[in-house]
């Protein structure tokens, strides 16, 4: 007897909330098996490929490729139970709680056969639209199909090949149209305080009940009467019922608005790209950044031929190659070992700055996707060799496209080497919620006097970009002087180690 279980996109970690599909992996009629990536989607800190908990023939596909998907709504359903051939079968309860790629039962992959999709939902009558979307076909002949007679249906007669509401994070009204998709504006009830909450987000649910807001008492702005995060932090402000109705008449009259003239300047024609997925994280964090941190920037010039003749020196002498960012990252942690008071973070709501025991140090990588910031583990442990290998192995992961949310979150101290880019210097913006980023111009010849005499030096820009909030001049100041010194003379780093 065949089961159809529908599989919703997973929390995948790190506050994320939402999601764009890049790439479809399966298509409506593939067997599947547990914990086989089924689907590649890129969130606002990476690409990931999500694995499917259960085992069968995946009957329906939600959304298109480019599609943007809230996280705890539905991305396919795959019905299990189904005998493929006769010398394998699949039990209803082979199932994985598993939701990023790296974990799981080490199933074998399936061998992609397709199942007529038409079969698995009562009939080519009632065949699934998504399924209908996504271009299935019938099976090619000696290709196995899904007797109707073993579809499940659920406790009240609905057909399982239906989508499947979820209490836990939206279900319909008890006179909502059998059939509509979760990814539908939510069906609202005529009287909220009786019916289901429109809420889709499960993010949303959990930040009410943290704050003890009754969802049921708000009229969410969003379409549809949909109950959106900013509904819920207007009422745990308490920004009075004028200004909320203000707010949601605004946000509804905004597609009706747009024909009309107005006296405001409208933006034509250009080209306009979504602030989503990668881009759209770097700028909403850019703009907390500069809202919330009152940052400072300091900068010197520094000899760094000492420190190039050192790191030739070390590659001669054999062994694995060291880069010059090792070792600038070498000095950076030698230098918050001596200036701790700028591998911290501030708590706002306690009012309490945090000074942490680890240095885990973010380093700026370009990619082809946007600014990324990998991060080094445990950077004060590491050697210049190590830390040489690390970076190597983060910067081909960003390369790919294939960082994890570990690999790009929990930094503490971020080293921006903007000198590949051929220029001298720059202010940048902290890597929120972090204090200060050491940012190093390019390496050139100039004029210097060395020794009391005018010579042709490389030299480098160095600027510190602090919280003002955890340390004055004076410390980000030493914390500089301590870094040129040791470009200048990497013999003063010796003294540390």
């Amino acid at each position: 007897m065949a089961q159809v279980l529908e599989f919703k996109l997973p929390d995948l970690g790190e506050g994320l909330t939402e999601a764009e599909i890049v790439r479809w992996l399966v298509a409506v009629g593939d067997v599947v098996t547990i914990d086989q990536p089924v689907v590649e989607v890129e969130t606002a800190k990476a690409m990931v490929e999500v694995p499917c908990p259960y085992a069968g023939v995946v009957t329906a596909r939600f959304g298109e490729e480019g599609t943007e998907l809230p996280v705890g709504a539905p991305l396919l359903t795959v019905a299990v139970g189904v005998d493929e051939e006769p010398s394998t079968s699949t039990s209803e309860d082979e199932t994985s709680g598993n939701v990023l790629v790296g974990y799981g039962t080490g199933a074998p992959a399936a061998r992609r056969r397709r199942i007529r999709p038409s079969a698995l939902s009562g009939g080519s009558s009632g065949a699934s639209p998504a399924g209908a979307a996504n271009g299935a076909s019938d099976p090619a002949p000696g290709e196995a199909a899904v007797d109707p007679a073993e579809v499940s249906t659920s406790s009240d007669g609905a057909n399982v090949g239906e989508p499947i509401w979820d209490s836990a994070v939206e279900s319909p009204a008890p006179d909502a149209p059998r059939g509509v998709a979760a990814l539908d504006p939510p069906y609202v009830a005529p009287h909220a305080s009786e019916g289901p909450v429109a809420v889709i987000s499960p993010l949303v649910r959990r930040l009410a009940r943290q704050h003890g807001v009754d969802l049921r008492e708000l009229k969410g702005s969003g379409p549809d009467g949909l109950i959106l995060r900013a509904d819920v932090e207007y009422a745990v402000q308490g920004i009075a019922g004028e200004t909320r109705t203000q707010h949601t008449a605004v946000r509804q009259a905004a597609p009706a608005s747009a024909a009309a003239p107005t006296t405001a300047p409208t933006l034509t024609g250009g080209e306009r790209i979504p602030l989503r997925g990668v881009r759209g994280a770097v700028a909403e964090k850019l703009s907390r950044s500069r809202r919330e941190i009152p940052d400072a920037t300091c900068w010197v010039d520094a000899d760094a031929t000492e420190l190039m003749a050192a790191r030739r020196a070390m590659n001669a002498a054999g062994g694995p190659k060291i880069s010059l960012l090792a070792l600038l990252a070498r000095i950076c942690t030698a230098a918050l070992a001596r200036y701790p008071e700028l591998n911290a973070q501030v708590d706002l709501e306690a009012r309490e700055i945090v000074r942490l025991p680890a240095v885990h140090l973010g380093f700026a990588a370009q990619t082809e996707r946007g600014l990324v910031v990998p991060v080094v583990r445990d950077a004060h442990g590491r050697t210049a060799e190590s830390l040489t290998e690390e970076f190597t192995r983060l910067t081909e992961k960003a390369r790919q496209g294939v960082l994890t949310p570990t690999d790009l979150t929990g930094g503490t101290f971020t080293l921006n080497n903007y000198g590949v880019f051929g220029v001298d210097g720059s202010t940048p913006i902290i890597n929120h919620p972090e204090a200060a980023m050491l940012g190093v111009g390019r390496i050139i010849p100039k004029p210097w006097v060395h020794e009391g005499e005018l010579a042709v030096r490389q030299v480098v820009q160095l600027s510190l970009t602090f919280d003002h909030r955890v340390c004055d001049g004076g410390t980000a100041g030493g914390f500089l002087r301590y870094v040129a010194d040791c470009v200048e003379q990497p013999a003063v780093l010796l003294r540390t180690l």
